[in-house]
């Protein structure tokens, strides 16, 4: 995968981006942590949700750099929904799963019956599937029934 997309996601012709309801929403599940910790994953975490090899034990950042590795994830985020999905989306969908794939990431939203199911133009069916997302290893997480539920009602929300 490249950099990821700055700008968003293209659909007939218009440029599709996260919108500030859609950020509201990851910021408010993900929260925003300067110090790196392990999420009940067990994954190493910083800012508002960032993962990867840059993150150490010992990190420690300042709210611009969160918002800096926040733009930057979100750029992977709408590569996965540019290559990954096949119809068209309304921004409520897209905000949606943009905070899906932000949460679970590209090959788990790759291989979902959510997406295989939306790609099928059956979206009620589909939004049903996020209530699937709500482990962490075998753990149930309240946490994630919450986003889950959150996701799911942006995204059958008439935009």
């Amino acid at each position: 995968m490249d950099a990821g997309r700055v700008g968003g996601v293209s659909q007939r012709g218009r440029e599709v981006k996260i919108s500030p309801r859609g950020i509201s929403l990851i910021r408010r599940h993900e929260g925003l942590r300067l110090k790196a910790y392990r999420c009940p994953a067990g994954v190493l975490t910083i800012g508002i949700g960032h993962t990867g090899p840059d993150v150490t034990p010992d990190m420690e950042i300042d709210e611009e750099e969160a918002e800096r590795l926040l733009k930057g994830d979100l750029g992977g985020v709408y590569d996965a929904i540019g290559d990954l999905v096949d119809v068209d989306l309304n921004q409520n969908e897209f905000d949606a799963l943009c905070s899906l794939v932000f949460n679970i990431g590209r090959q788990a939203f790759k291989s979902s019956t959510l997406l295989r199911l939306l790609n099928q133009g059956q979206r009620y069916p589909a939004a049903q599937q996020f209530g699937r997302w709500v482990h962490a290893g075998r753990e149930v997480l309240p946490g994630l029934i919450k986003r889950r539920d959150d996701e799911r009602s942006l995204f059958l929300e008439l935009a």
